[in-house]
């Protein structure tokens, strides 16, 4: 059985969760100024950011980083 996370604050929260609600926060062409990679830049979709994201553990970092410095968090 797994044990509460009350230390993560992305506990519960999707990858797609945090995509959605970043590219929602910013745009796509905003979210790749801040974030350099080509799937936020070159035809950016949902799908292809969770696949790119689901097999770079920096670039998922930086994703994960700039959700939770966001002032209002939808979930």
């Amino acid at each position: 059985m797994s044990e509460p996370q009350a230390n993560n604050p992305l506990h519960g929260v999707t990858l797609e969760q945090i995509v959605n609600t970043l590219v929602d926060f910013y745009g796509w062409e905003a979210l790749a100024k801040r974030i350099d990679i080509k799937c936020f830049k070159s035809d950016p979709s949902v799908k292809s950011s969770l696949k790119f994201l689901r097999k770079t553990p920096w670039a998922r970092q930086q994703v994960e980083g700039l959700y939770l410095k966001l002032p209002v968090k939808k979930g």
